[in-house]
């Protein structure tokens, strides 16, 4: 089927090895910038589902009983293939999701990088010895591949969160089935791609593309899928770990988020509000660790207040594919609403609006960079992830105060702060409840980092060392002396 934006290219299935590009169902790809339609994508059928299972099984001894010299060598080969490629998967990412392309080369870049990272890490795992009673020999053997994995992304990075779920697994010996948002279908199969050039054995990466709930609900009861790992929203993610639970399935699930960001007086106010406004922009707030409750020391709370409202509104807000844009569109007609609706009801509740507060009166889907001041705590976006351009400025009195109003919500994933103090830094740390804690800055996201929430954003660690631990399944062993 040819697509309707030449450079975007053609969405596909990959089952079993075979590029599938037309189905008797097709979605719909739009450009969230422009509203154009990219292109019609391939929606998977119970009989591409099954298919893509039974590849998954015959490939599991081929691939896990590979050494890992040999397996790391297709991921390092994979990774390098994908540089080859990495300026038009960039560019398909930002048509279909809107984000500045310069966020989407990085992102492209950072999956080419988690495929070396995870194959060499696997590497250094081992198994344990361990004490036993006289006349044992014991250890827990830690290097066993669970089986096939069911990894489902979600859309606001739809190649780095699909790819660090896969090359986690893939590293030590797991075949994935990789469920993309239908939302943004193309820019994964880049990645795809330069695994089946790299010579990744056939099944071992299957790629679905279609309806979510019934994709999910198929791989999750089925007993060839052993494990599943989810990025998404709290309300879905509870879904699937329930249908999981049903099949005593183990799940690793990282879910929505409501990140503050606790600004002591004795921080550095210029450098807190130049990277607060500059993460805040990035994906447009679409981002489950962006910094959004911003709660600052009383003394500072006004000029901070005012230089990120200043700041904020001077941003560069366009197409992603435009050199000049500093933050992109939504991700759909829904995101506007959704962010306006608790936008306007901050402000009904007694919330200051100090920039924005509204759509751009443009083509596509586009949300005025906004600050609030002094939301009351009864306004929904207090307890609701508003996942847009919206930061929330509220003051706090001393260290007690800004550690209750920073852990009032029941989103546990990501908290950041920033003080002058390491005696301050060590004790926010600690204190703040989340997964992930950021002090004078907001990076959280490393190669070799784990993420991962708490509460009712999810459970489980993804990425890292322990990313890799978890698609492996520990054996204990305990012999007696011959």
């Amino acid at each position: 089927m040819t697509p309707h934006h030449p450079e975007y290219g053609q969405p596909a299935l990959f089952v079993d090895g075979e590029w599938i590009t037309t189905t008797p169902k097709m979605g719909e790809v739009n450009n969230p910038a422009t509203g154009e339609r990219l292109a019609d994508f391939p929606m998977a059928e119970p009989a591409h589902i099954e298919r893509t299972l039974n590849a998954a099984e015959a490939a599991f001894p081929i691939w896990s009983g590979m050494s890992l010299l040999d397996r790391s060598a297709i991921l390092h080969k994979a990774a390098a293939e994908l540089r080859k490629d990495a300026e038009t998967a960039a560019r398909h990412m930002t048509l279909e999701l809107g984000k500045p392309l310069a966020e989407s080369r990085l992102e492209i870049e950072n999956c080419a990088a988690l495929l070396e990272w995870s194959a060499d890490a696997a590497a250094e795992l081992k198994d344990r010895s361990l004490g036993a009673m006289p006349g044992y020999v014991a250890r827990t053997m830690r290097t066993e591949p669970i089986g096939p994995i069911a990894a489902i992304a979600p859309w606001n990075f739809p190649a780095s969160l699909a790819a660090r779920k896969m090359a986690s697994a893939l590293a030590v010996g797991c075949p994935v089935v990789v469920k993309p948002a239908e939302e943004t279908p193309m820019c994964f199969q880049a990645v795809a791609k330069a695994l089946e050039k790299a010579g990744l054995p056939r099944g071992t990466l299957n790629v679905l593309i279609g309806d979510p709930g019934r994709i999910s609900a198929a791989l999750i009861a089925s007993p060839v899928i052993r494990k599943i790992a989810f990025t998404g929203s709290t309300r879905v993610g509870k879904i699937l770990g329930a249908q999981a639970g049903a099949e005593a399935k183990p799940c690793v699930l990282e879910l929505g988020g409501h990140a503050p960001v606790v600004v002591f007086d004795d921080a550095d106010l210029d450098r807190a509000l130049d990277l607060s406004v500059a993460t805040k922009a990035r994906n447009a707030g679409q981002v489950c660790i962006s910094p959004t409750r911003f709660l600052v020391q009383d003394g500072i709370c006004d000029a901070f207040a005012t230089g990120f409202a200043k700041k904020f509104s001077i941003l560069t807000v366009g197409d992603g594919m435009e050199p000049d844009t500093q933050m992109g569109p939504l991700m759909s007609p829904a995101r506007i609403e959704a962010v306006d609706a608790l936008v306007q009801d901050a402000i009904a509740q007694g919330a200051r609006v100090l920039t924005g507060g509204m759509r751009l009166n443009r083509p596509g889907n586009f949300y005025a960079p906004t600050v609030l001041a002094d939301v009351p705590p009864e306004a929904r976006i207090m307890q609701e992830e508003p996942f847009g351009p919206v930061a929330i400025v509220n003051r706090f009195a001393d260290f007690d105060d800004a550690v209750s109003k920073a852990n009032s919500t029941d989103f546990a994933l990501g908290a950041y702060a920033f003080t002058g103090s390491q005696d301050r830094a060590d004790r926010i740390s600690a204190a703040l409840d989340a997964g992930m804690v950021g002090i004078n800055g907001f990076g959280l996201v490393f190669l070799d980092s784990s993420l991962g929430g708490r509460r009712q954003s999810g459970y489980g660690r993804e990425g890292g060392i322990e990313g890799l631990e978890s698609f492996l399944t520990n054996k204990f062993v305990a012999q007696a002396e011959i």
